[in-house]
């Protein structure tokens, strides 16, 4: 089964001859292979524990609307899933739960996400999708809403436990995220300080300290104890008289075909380090696959 994963990934990668070029997209409709398997998952043994994985992900997984300044995905949640990200974040604030991105609403409810999730996990059922869920409402448990919404749900992980990936075939596995306790522990690489660069030669050296580092955190014995985080999504502070801060999209754009290309070095001189997950605005089809074919 593992050998027919890698093949038919290999199969993918030489048939999808402009492998590379689509590192970033900021295209709403999302083209893949006739050969592409959506359910990546399938080959990975269920033995494997999910920290021991390198995982897709999405930051600010519905900032789909609204100003250049917050958006920083284009392809809906459905399809994120469908081209293989394995990880989403949500901010969710109110009683209705609304998924935010600071004070602004992106015309999205958390119910309704996890219901897409649910009903991607339906229909492939040896994937598991890891969500992460953020809240800066003070006045209202998030928590507790989302508790009460997956009361008696047999396909949730809410346990602190890392899983084998064959506990999890066909379930969604919550992570923990500050006062948000439900799920799995996180160490997450990326801190505070380490946004604070102006240009695309400054990202990418974090990126690569971050990832050098995230491969050591994998690599420890007794791995188990949290999934591993990078983000490769960020904002230019420009150090000059306007004092421009430049978007989601345009360092995406700069950072992602780098990330593809550092990720496709790694993956010859090492073909099966683990990463854990790599979080990303604007992912292309390509750089999404690049990530998935360290588990292959």
């Amino acid at each position: 089964m593992i050998a027919t994963g890698k093949i038919l990934f290999i199969l993918m990668l030489l048939l999808h001859k402009n492998s590379g070029q689509d590192a970033f997209s900021d295209k709403k409709t999302l083209k893949i292979p006739e050969t592409y398997t959506v359910s990546w998952m399938q080959s990975l043994d269920d033995s494997k524990l999910i920290s021991t994985i390198t995982i897709p992900g999405t930051h600010e997984s519905m900032a789909l609307h609204g100003l250049q300044a917050v958006k920083c995905q284009a392809l809906s949640l459905e399809d994120q899933l469908k081209a293989g990200i394995r990880y989403l974040e949500f901010t969710v604030s109110g009683k209705k739960m609304d998924i935010k991105d600071g004070a602004l609403f992106k015309h999205a409810k958390f119910d309704e996400a996890f219901k897409t999730i649910k009903s991607f996990l339906t229909q492939f059922k040896s994937e598991t999708v890891l969500v992460r869920v953020e809240s800066k409402d003070k006045k209202i448990n998030v928590q507790d809403l989302i508790q009460n919404l997956i009361e008696k749900d047999v396909n949730v992980w809410v346990q602190p436990s890392i899983p084998k990936i064959g506990d999890v075939r066909g379930k969604i596995v919550f992570v923990q995220k500050d006062s948000f306790k439900l799920g799995i522990p996180l160490t997450e690489i990326t801190t505070k300080g380490d946004h604070k660069v102006s240009n695309s030669k400054e990202k990418q050296v974090k990126i690569r300290d971050h990832l050098s580092e995230a491969f050591k955190e994998c690599a420890k014995e007794g791995g188990e104890s949290s999934v591993v985080l990078t983000y490769s999504s960020d904002t230019y502070l420009k150090k000059n008289i306007l004092n421009f801060i430049s978007t989601p999209k345009t360092v995406a754009k700069d950072v992602n075909p780098w990330l593809h290309d550092y990720l496709k070095k790694a993956s010859q001189e090492n073909p099966k380090p683990c990463y854990g997950i790599i979080a990303m605005d604007f992912p292309g089809f390509d750089l999404i696959q690049m990530v998935i074919g360290f588990n292959t």
